[in-house]
């Protein structure tokens, strides 16, 4: 059995409200992700990856971490595949400079509501879910933090 090791990353902005960046593959939408390329770490190719397939650079957010294993057929050989996911806040004015790959057929910035809505495969609904509650108590921290500060 042939093994894959990929990264990738939840993108969002805050506005007035939090977006999440969805990029539709053929059969799905989803995040931006990529094969782990050797001597590089799983953070350097989720920012790789983001930066190849939409056009954007951002930060990730430290102590939110995805993992997800999942086995698919190619070529008639069975592959296990490991992905492991982080958050990555953008600007707003970075938001606005998407500019897909060939891999994806167009994007969109939606809501959490809108992007369960519009997602099929269950395990990213459930990473988005848990990477929402992770961001709004992040961002509510930072809004108490700064002003204290």
């Amino acid at each position: 059995m042939k093994y894959e090791k990929s990264a990738g990353a939840i993108v969002y902005y805050v506005n007035k409200e939090i977006k999440f960046l969805l990029l539709k593959y053929p059969t799905y939408w989803g995040f931006a992700k990529g094969l782990v390329e050797e001597n590089e770490k799983e953070e350097e190719t989720a920012v790789r990856e983001l930066e190849e397939e939409a056009g954007l650079k951002g930060k990730i957010i430290p102590g939110f971490k995805f993992k997800q294993e999942w086995f698919f057929r190619l070529n008639n050989e069975t592959i296990k595949k490991k992905a492991t996911f982080f958050l990555v806040k953008v600007s707003e004015e970075e938001a606005e400079k998407v500019k897909i790959s060939f891999e994806h057929e167009e994007f969109a910035w939606l809501t959490f509501s809108e992007a369960i809505e519009k997602m099929k495969i269950k395990s990213n609904k459930e990473m988005l879910r848990k990477a929402y509650e992770f961001i709004f108590k992040f961002e509510k921290q930072k809004t108490i933090f700064n002003s204290v500060s």
